[in-house]
């Protein structure tokens, strides 16, 4: 889809993520930010330096401002907007924002989007986004804006201004509240979380996790996810049954808190699907330490999430927090919870890739009638070699052919032991080497 956009706000996080994808999309984008370095993200994204004054230049313009400010930058921008263009944002509260919309001329499409994934996600596949549409004015732009999302494969749904902000109150609201509770709470009891984790099963690593992915967050930014109107009385129903729930077990009323616990079972459905869901995710985090600890004394490689550097050597140690890789007598002790364990081939792949490789030229005599392509494909499966090619051939006595390879050997391979293996190997199929 080609059209001339423009993204206020363009310098955050999810602007840039915003402007990254579009502009894969095949359309025109410039940012507008009150940011002082938006010219300089501006050239790093390949993108053009816009103007929010200009609104009315540009086929869609995307609002991606703090939630606090949406409103206002919208009421601003609205007016300016020209008739057949789509005005939209990426807020996290609907209701407000989609009125600010409306402000905009006769002929403005106005759709609200929320991207239920944040700007750390390489790609939109299998993320939701939801859709707001304004009845009466979303015609012609809706089915492309849904189109473009879903072709990329994202789940998308559609609701009303109203029903969103009640739906996200607590999909959001309460989860975000219940999280910083808690790592509130932890504060309070000056409670040591790193030697907590020496003793953690996996559903407590797998929360406390939680509790820290949301704490490393903008806190303003949660801060206002809190002022959706329709969280207050959440948060409210949610501290007054913490309150029930004590106030029961305070009481060594046990019964109460049993009968509590079933009737909100009973009301949450199928438990047991959750059950196997939650499944997954501890036995993944399960099998993650299981496959660290039967690769103790073997070679692997492990790549930092953050920095991307790949890490080699043998693993030496496992804990449920750190392991112990050695490289030529160096050993470097990383964290678990920082490093991606590779596959076998992805350690191959990245040696091919890294490593500079030792070249053998070697020549052997076989049948005339052997075809030299499939020999070089046959001695790439030899353990230490990456390539294999042919260079000369030429035909010796009759009914006798020479064939010249050139082998690439991985560059920690020990160039004769996998040369003698190359040729083991020609002799094994009635080959003389030369």
């Amino acid at each position: 889809m080609r059209a001339k956009t423009l993204i206020v706000g363009g310098a955050g996080e999810m602007g840039q993520w915003f402007a990254r994808f579009l502009k894969g999309q095949g359309m025109d984008i410039a940012i507008a930010d009150i940011d002082p370095h938006t010219s300089e993200i501006a050239n790093e994204l390949g993108v053009a330096l816009g103007d929010a004054q200009n609104a009315g230049d540009f086929d869609i313009v995307l609002i991606s401002v703090p939630i606090d400010v949406t409103e206002e930058v919208i009421s601003r921008i609205a007016p300016k907007m020209r008739p057949g263009s789509l005005l939209t944002d990426v807020t996290s509260v609907k209701k407000g924002p989609m009125e600010a919309m409306k402000k905009a001329p006769k002929g403005v499409e106005l759709i609200g989007t929320h991207p239920m994934f944040g700007p750390m996600v390489p790609d939109i596949k299998g993320q939701t986004v939801i859709l707001v549409p304004v009845e009466g004015r979303d015609e012609r732009w809706l089915p492309k804006i849904r189109t473009l999302f879903e072709d990329n494969g994202a789940h998308v749904e559609i609701l009303s201004a109203e029903e969103h902000d009640r739906i996200m109150a607590v999909v959001q609201g309460l989860t975000h509240f219940a999280y910083i509770s808690t790592g509130a709470t932890l504060d309070a009891l000056d409670f040591d979380i790193g030697k907590s984790r020496r003793f953690m099963s996996p559903v407590y690593e797998i929360m406390i996790d939680f509790v820290g992915r949301i704490l490393a967050q903008n806190p303003h930014l949660y801060a206002t996810i809190q002022t959706n109107p329709e969280v207050e009385k959440v948060r409210s129903t949610f501290i007054a049954q913490c309150k029930e729930l004590s106030k029961g077990i305070k009481k060594d009323d046990v019964d109460e808190f049993v009968r509590s616990m079933r009737k909100a079972a009973a009301h949450f459905g199928d438990t047991e699907a959750a059950l196997r869901r939650s499944d997954k995710l501890v036995n993944a985090k399960i099998a993650e330490i299981e496959e660290l600890m039967h690769s103790i004394g073997t070679e692997r490689a492990l790549q930092h999430i953050y920095s991307g550097v790949v890490h080699i050597g043998v693993i030496r140690k496992v804990t449920p927090q750190t392991l112990v890789l050695e490289r030529n007598g160096k050993c470097t002790k990383l964290k678990i919870e920082n490093v991606k364990l590779l596959s076998p081939d992805e350690l191959r792949q990245w040696k091919v890739e890294n490593l500079v490789h030792h070249r053998r030229d070697i020549s052997v005599v076989l049948a005339e009638n052997v075809k030299p392509d499939i020999i070089a494909q046959v001695v790439k499966g030899v353990d230490g070699v990456t390539s294999a090619e042919v260079i000369d051939t030429f035909k010796l006595r009759e009914g006798h052919l020479s064939i010249t390879l050139r082998v690439a050997i991985l560059g920690d391979k020990n160039p004769k032991d996998v040369q003698g293996a190359v040729e083991e190997l020609l002799k094994g199929i009635a080959g003389k080497i030369r």
